[in-house]
């Protein structure tokens, strides 16, 4: 059982990466467009509630390397739209750049967001997903919440009971979570997902943790 002590010190850490990477996607001036070279599989990011896409740009950075051409969406702003409408954005750039073959990379809420997107009529355009720290099943602080885009992450929203019933998508759907999670108490796991728990904590400081990059890639290995 981790000491109250462990989960004290994950929650700073996990804090102070959430401050000091909203900092530094405030005072970024990287474009969209700086990550769109390569030749391997595309990488779409989709970022958490509150959170624009550079926010995960130290992952599309480190994929970038990696060859895969990674695509951020401006027009998700800060991702605050429902659910839905949200998805709805990133089909619509899928078909508009006939992207297939796309692995999805989402933080939190986009996890949902990519699920959805996985449900829809662009969902054979995406070969999986790798959900760090997604609130599959909801999250029961939600209701204590004051704004209507954190309440909708009520383990009773109508969303999230919707996309539950589509466990058809979750065997393409990597999981990734750490023991404990600030956010979300009742977890990440996914049923019939490749579900990854790390022996760490945090919500946010978990999208440093190597074996998130070592998941996408594995997904967008080519298909032999």
């Amino acid at each position: 059982m981790t000491s109250p002590v462990t989960i004290t010190v994950w929650w700073a850490r996990d804090y102070l990466y959430a401050a000091r990477w909203q900092v530094r996607a405030f005072f970024s001036r990287t474009t969209p467009d700086a990550f769109l070279g390569g030749d391997g599989v595309p990488i779409v990011a989709l970022p958490g509630i509150y959170e624009t896409w550079k926010f995960l740009q130290p992952l599309a950075s480190a994929l970038h390397d990696r060859g895969h051409p990674v695509h951020v969406l401006d027009e998700l702003g800060r991702s605050r739209r429902p659910v839905t409408e949200m998805a709805d954005r990133v089909a619509t750039y899928l078909t508009a750049r006939d992207l297939s073959g796309v692995v999805l990379l989402a933080h939190s809420r986009g996890g949902l967001v990519g699920k959805q997107v996985m449900t829809g009529p662009a969902g054979d355009r995406v070969r999986g997903m790798v959900a760090v720290a997604t609130p599959f099943a909801g999250s029961w602080y939600a209701r204590l919440m004051l704004t209507r885009s954190l309440r909708s992450l009520s383990p009773r929203d109508a969303t999230i009971v919707a996309l539950g019933t589509h466990a058809d998508v979750n065997a393409r759907i990597v999981s990734v979570y750490g023991a404990f999670d600030p956010h979300i108490p009742g977890g990440s796991e996914l049923p019939g997902a490749k579900n990854v728990r790390l022996d760490t904590g945090g919500h946010f400081r978990i999208l440093a943790h190597p074996r998130v990059i070592a998941e996408v890639a594995a997904l967008a290995e080519p298909a032999g």
